[in-house]
């Protein structure tokens, strides 16, 4: 019976980490929200816990009751969120909540339950301490298992449904130990029989749930949808004159839309390598970081003048998909499998602290720093990691938020880049599926205009460049913090902007 001590810690953080992880993915990857569901989840166990001393006949009756209720509640978390996401996006987060708190409150109740039914058996220190250790070890082993393999390999409606079959799994063990003991054992032998047809059926239909749901979701048709131990990577697509073509979605944000990313990523990438060239020289090593899609490298591919592109990207999935998917290697035009490209899979924030190579251009593409560990990469940390890599003559450019929506947050990466002794020459350009986007270069030197662009550029060219750094009243310049990794205040900064839209 110990050992459901351990099954039941396992599952209730299951239903906690799929909650938080599913309300980062489907609500913006809030850090705020993941640790209010993570509050509430022990907050209802301490109401469980209290509430466990008003049960005290049929312990072993009221422990599989239970046992059943958190395994379909808890087992059919993850799909019942992304189907009220879908459907009734306004109660999503009451329904969230609710969940959490009903799931928490009955985990809380479980384990004193145990205790009171073993306490015949087993010593009260050796009770205690035998419980505790299952429970501390199931915590410490899901927690390993959770990113790493249950939900890359499974997903997360396929995760929680496994879990709930692990707690129905728990109740028949409960009904064959107890099963002199239940007044009603043809009752409860039928509750376990239908609990466990209920979530093999739903572990059946796990698929046809997510895809209906991020149908939904995205209101685009979903192509490609890959749940990595890093992120979840959803590929749209909507053909057809004005609609946005293939679109690339990481935890739910937009990456790219095929209709208008080359504005992204020609502003992102030849305002810097331009004006390299415009020293007399060409720049010859070129390094990415982030960008995984590998349109900022079929930009840089542009310059003949390039030797060799060093690609770091942390997902292999995302190479992966942009060097292997047809539609997807169309876009970036087959710039991940060129010989001068080289692709390493790696945080580059740890990648920087273990070379020594120095380039001529760094073109830093990270998501948004929607969480701490994004946001370390937008540090003064690692700008001067970053400064210790780029040639005295070489250029880095960071791509840096709206300076419109999230105007703080521009000028807090202005700031901390000029934190490190670089030079910070920001602009920004027009993206129709972001709205004004930033980008800030970084420099020993001071930043000059290039006076000429590779052909055939669709959006870019030598007349409308310097409009790219004019500030109007609204995005100009305010005051600003230092971002360190001590404090990250940019993440907190950033929830604040980006959440005053999504609360509109």
């Amino acid at each position: 019976m110990l050992a459901s001590v351990f099954v039941i810690s396992a599952c209730g953080l299951v239903y906690e980490l799929a909650a938080g992880a599913l309300a980062s993915y489907l609500l913006g990857d809030s850090v705020l929200q993941f640790s209010t569901v993570i509050g509430t989840y022990l907050f209802a166990m301490g109401v469980g816990s209290y509430l466990s001393r008003f049960f005290e006949r049929q312990l072993p009756a009221h422990f599989l009751r239970i046992e059943l209720l958190v395994a379909l509640i808890g087992g059919t978390l993850p799909a019942l969120l992304f189907v009220a996401n879908a459907t009734m996006p306004g109660t999503f987060r009451l329904l969230l909540y609710g969940l959490v708190l009903a799931v928490g409150t009955l985990v809380g109740l479980e384990i004193p339950l145990v205790m009171r039914i073993l306490k015949k058996n087993v010593a009260l220190k050796d009770l205690v301490s035998q419980v505790l250790t299952f429970d501390y070890l199931g915590a410490l082993a899901v927690s390993l298992a959770f990113p790493l393999v249950l939900v890359p390999q499974l997903g997360l409606v396929r995760t929680g449904l496994l879990f709930g079959l692990m707690n129905a799994g728990v109740a028949v063990w409960a009904l064959w130990l107890f099963r002199f003991e239940l007044r009603q054992f043809s009752a409860h032998a039928t509750a376990c029989v239908l609990t466990l047809i209920a979530l093999v059926a739903g572990m059946a239909s796990a698929d046809h749930v997510t895809t209906w749901a991020e149908d939904k979701l995205y209101q685009d048709h979903v192509v490609i949808a890959q749940t990595t131990p890093y992120q979840r990577i959803v590929v749209t697509h909507a053909p057809g004159e004005g609609r946005p073509g293939y679109r690339l979605f990481l935890n739910g944000n937009l990456q790219f839309a095929e209709r208008d990313e080359y504005r992204y990523h020609e502003a992102l990438v030849h305002p810097v390598m331009s004006a390299y060239s415009a020293g007399g020289a060409a720049p010859k090593k070129v390094a990415v970081l982030g960008g995984g899609d590998g349109m900022a490298v079929r930009e840089i591919l542009k310059y003949p003048g390039v030797e060799s592109v060093t690609l770091v990207e942390l997902d292999p999935a995302m190479t992966q998909l942009f060097s292997n998917q047809p539609a997807l290697v169309r876009l970036n035009h087959a710039s991940l499998t060129s010989s001068k490209v080289k692709v390493i899979n790696a945080d580059a924030f740890t990648w920087l602290e273990g070379h020594a190579e120095v380039f001529d251009v760094i073109v830093v593409d990270f998501p948004d720093p929607t969480n701490f560990n994004i946001g370390k990469l937008y540090t003064n940390s690692f700008y001067a990691l970053l400064d210790k890599h780029l040639a005295a003559s070489g250029y880095a450019v960071i791509q840096t938020t709206s300076p419109l929506v999230a105007r703080h947050s521009f000028w807090t990466v202005v700031a901390t880049i000029e934190s490190v002794g670089l030079t910070a020459t920001p602009y920004h350009a027009n993206v129709p599926s972001f709205g004004e986007w930033g980008f800030v270069v970084a420099s020993r030197r001071p930043y000059r205009l290039p006076t000429t662009l590779p052909v055939g550029l669709r959006f870019l060219d030598v007349a409308s460049l310097p409009m790219l750094f004019d500030f109007p009243l609204d995005m100009a310049r305010v005051p600003a913090q230092v971002n360190r990794l001590s404090n990250q205040v940019l993440v907190t900064t950033y929830e604040t902007e980006w959440g005053r839209v999504a609360a509109h």
